[in-house]
């Protein structure tokens, strides 16, 4: 089976490692190569104002000898004029000299006579014509010959009248040797410096990685650490950087917030046990109800006036009815102390905070809070505060079709007079109009399953603390519901 390897894989401590010695390695490759490329840039730049040097010092020497020599200065006598000069010329100048005419043969060069082929090769005839037709009336010809590099000058010769009697050209071998040994020493140099810098670096990537790490897995330790069902230790000591010690800053307000969390977990399960208990009781008293009603009609078919046995029927019936009333009344009695909600609290909230806490059990990305204010006071039992925004947010949710791309729901909190106005509006599929007036009415639901308690129970809760509840809604668009309650001032 193929295996294939991603980064992500690898642990943060191991990838800060990598990463620094890879910043070492290529950067030592990359002064490496524009190393290469300056020795190399010079070189040329060198050879080739080496070339036109001598090629300027080669020319005033030859103007100095046309200008002193006895012979006609034409093509056919440039032969005699450098007869034996032009040899003086080449070990002056250390450099081979060659003579052409203007269509490009041969007519004199510094070469021993032994050396020159019987019949020289004249000058290309491209290269003549690059020669007249350019504006300095030179070119440079480069070739690699055996792996060297030769440059091949070509210039006009012209006599005092400006007039051209003949090429002069200039062989020239580049001699790198001096560069490359150079570059070979530099490399060298520039290898050892890095092979230290790379043992430097191997031990301070450990030390820095190691070093930026530790926290994390500190952190990291506590976090496979936390659970909902128990007090979780906050992280006390000190981080090593600021951004580590803001993460350490997050934990500990998760900690805080997984606390509230599991408070208001706990409330919930207590809600659910209570929903739960409310199925059981209502079974519980169905089941009574059953064989009461049969008796009941039982005895309508079968009474008759006259028979001798009516007294004896009448207690059995009466007895019957009695056990089936007594199991109702326990089963009612053990329900009303297993429901019993605690007294509420009279507490000054801040409706920002605490509908801004309630929301964080939702898990939903399209649920979205806004408050023009940050502040805004209210007198109200904080767990029933709680209890009215997760049932309207909760209904908002399930108001909204499974299939809807762009699902919303807005939580908005704003002072309106001496009131704060909490809306919870959805893109649902709204209400009916002919369901308006029972919205609030108990054991009334839009829905396929549930009892239908929860708007009528958080209408109740939201009058007795002076406030009102509304909600404006059309099908197919959405729900708006607000909550008013009085503003208490500071």
């Amino acid at each position: 089976m193929a295996f294939s390897f991603n980064i992500s894989m690898l642990s943060l401590r191991t990838r800060i490692f990598i990463t620094m010695i890879l910043l070492i390695v290529v950067s030592s490759v990359l002064l490496a190569s524009i190393s290469i490329i300056q020795f190399k840039s010079e070189a040329k730049e060198y050879h080739q104002e080496r070339l036109e040097n001598k090629e300027n010092a080669i020319k005033e020497h030859i103007n100095y000898i046309l200008s002193t020599t006895t012979y006609p200065l034409t093509t056919e006598n440039l032969p005699l004029i450098f007869k034996d000069r032009i040899y003086e010329l080449s070990d002056i100048h250390n450099l081979e000299i060659n003579i052409y005419d203007l269509q490009g043969n041969l007519l004199k060069s510094s070469k021993a006579a032994f050396a020159i082929d019987p019949v020289s090769p004249p000058i290309p005839q491209y290269i003549v014509k690059l020669v007249q037709s350019s504006v300095e009336k030179r070119y440079v010809d480069i070739k690699n010959i055996d792996g060297k590099k030769n440059r091949s000058s070509f210039s006009q010769l012209k006599d005092d009248k400006f007039k051209p009697m003949g090429i002069l050209n200039l062989p020239y071998v580049e001699d790198d040797g001096f560069y490359e040994r150079e570059l070979q020493n530099f490399l060298l140099r520039l290898g050892q410096v890095y092979s230290f810098t790379l043992l430097i670096a191997f031990g301070l990537a450990y030390f820095l990685s190691t070093y930026i790490t530790k926290s994390l897995k500190t952190i990291s330790d506590k976090i496979n650490e936390t659970t909902l069902r128990q007090k979780n230790q906050k992280i006390l000591a000190r981080a090593n950087s600021k951004e580590v010690d803001l993460l350490i800053q997050a934990y500990n307000a998760m900690v805080d917030e997984l606390e509230e969390s599991a408070d208001k977990l706990a409330q919930s399960e207590r809600e659910e046990a209570w929903r739960e208990m409310a199925k059981q009781v209502a079974h519980e008293i169905k089941n009574p109800l059953t064989p009461m009603r049969l008796t009941v009609q039982n005895f309508q078919r079968k009474f008759d006036p006259d028979d001798p046995d009516l007294i004896v029927k009448l207690n059995d019936y009466s007895n019957i009815l009695i056990q089936q009333i007594d199991t109702m009344n326990s089963v009612a009695s053990a329900f009303s102390s297993f429901a019993s909600m605690p007294a509420q609290q009279n507490e000054t909230l801040n409706v920002v905070d605490v509908v801004e806490l309630a929301l964080e059990i939702f898990n939903e990305d399209f649920i979205s809070f806004h408050s023009d204010e940050e502040v805004i006071k209210t007198k109200i039992d904080r767990t029933q505060l709680i209890r009215i925004i997760t049932n309207l947010v909760k209904n908002a949710i399930q108001a909204i079709p499974a299939n809807l791309e762009e699902k919303f729901v807005k939580v908005s909190i704003e002072r309106v007079n001496e009131c704060v106005h909490i809306k919870v509006e959805d893109n649902g599929v709204g209400i009916a109009t002919a369901n308006y007036r029972h919205i609030f009415e108990p054991k009334f639901t839009t829905k396929s399953s549930g009892m239908g308690l929860g708007l009528g129970i958080i209408k109740n809760i939201i009058e007795n603390y002076k406030g009102t509840i509304t909600f404006e809604s059309e099908v197919n668009q959405g729900t708006v519901f607000t909550v008013s309650l009085p503003i208490i001032k500071n």
